[in-house]
């Protein structure tokens, strides 16, 4: 629930029209653990209820799309016993939050490689996003075993496999038609991505949907970013121009 002041915030943010997509690299939660001396598990555990708190603001601000990059197709490099206690986080977090979700209209999707995921794992999905299927209010999207390369070469084999059975001429492929392939390729494409912990870097994620992306970068570790430290991202996106290529005179002639 959001203190009062934080609501009075997000009252006045509304004023301003929210970004339609914003995208989050949630990092620093091992090393906002490791500063308070605790294992690496405790700081995903203190991720994941700022997650919660993320997902609230957005969907009250009027946010269309929120996607999240909860576990990247690299991060299975990590320490085993670190991904395994990730993969309980997750089975955990889709059995007792999709109820949440459903109860406040907002429609999950879990985008990325999830057969790379256990049975339990991928069973868990299907029913969560079978849930809140019907749901009309905001999509929350949750990237795991995600990678921005895969994505586009999973939409490519994809219009591939149109070409080879003879539907589809490969002089008729189009950026539009790929675009349609890739992850989210019906939503609109991202307007705004956060990345926490002092990072700079897209991290191959949602590389094609982020060509005309704003970005927004905090020092703050993920498990530390609250409401107000998203309504400050929100305000430094509204106080930016998009020009997609064109000239301010142009933008200007538009209006």
């Amino acid at each position: 629930m959001l203190d009062k002041s934080t609501q009075d915030a997000l009252t006045r943010s509304t004023e301003q029209a929210a970004p339609r997509h914003v995208a989050v690299i949630m990092d620093g939660n091992n090393r906002w653990a490791k500063k308070r001396l605790l294992g690496g598990i405790a700081g995903h555990k203190a991720g994941a209820r700022a997650v919660r708190t993320v997902v609230e603001t957005c969907a009250r601000a009027g946010v269309e799309v929120l996607t999240l990059y909860a576990f990247s197709s690299e991060n299975w490099r990590r320490p085993k016993d670190e991904v395994s206690a990730l993969m309980d986080l997750f089975l955990m977090a889709l059995n007792r939050e999709v109820k949440k979700l459903a109860n406040n209209n907002v429609r999950l999707r879990v985008i990325g490689d999830v057969t790379g995921f256990s049975a339990s794992i991928q069973r868990a999905i299907v029913k969560a996003e079978q849930q809140t299927a019907h749901n009309s209010g905001m999509t929350l999207a949750i990237a795991a075993n995600y990678g921005g390369h895969w994505d586009i070469t999973q939409a490519v084999i994809t219009l591939a496999r149109r070409v080879k059975m003879g539907e589809l001429e490969p002089e008729a492929i189009t950026e539009a038609l790929l675009g349609e392939h890739v992850m989210l390729g019906d939503l609109p494409p991202p307007d705004l991505c956060i990345r926490t912990a002092g990072e700079q870097r897209i991290s191959n994620f949602l590389l094609w949907q982020m060509a005309y992306t704003e970005f927004y970068f905090t020092d703050e570790y993920w498990p530390d970013f609250n409401s107000a430290s998203l309504l400050k991202a929100f305000s430094s996106f509204s106080g930016r121009t998009r020009r997609y290529g064109r000239t301010d005179e142009q933008l200007e002639q538009e209006k």
